[in-house]
């Protein structure tokens, strides 16, 4: 479950910066940090001219990849 509330952090600020989110609001603040500090070491992995490609790539990857750590880890258990 962490793992996707991480990733939903990720996702979230992906969709507030595509609309254009004020900057300047505190929620969208908070959801930059939050992202930018989540997504810190695979921010310019890969570079693209389009700066959306960019956003996508440098906030959709670490995204994606918490959610298949957090699925593998879980991977297995059930509740009892």
């Amino acid at each position: 479950m962490v793992a996707h509330v991480l990733a939903a952090v990720l996702v979230i600020w992906i969709l507030l910066d595509l609309f254009e989110a004020n900057g300047s609001n505190p929620l969208v603040s908070w959801f930059h940090r939050a992202a930018d500090w989540l997504s810190a070491w695979s921010r310019g992995l890969f570079t693209v001219s389009d700066r959306t490609g960019q956003i996508l790539l440098d906030y959709g990857i670490p995204a994606v990849v918490y959610v298949v750590l957090g699925n593998l880890a879980t991977r297995g258990r059930t509740l009892d």
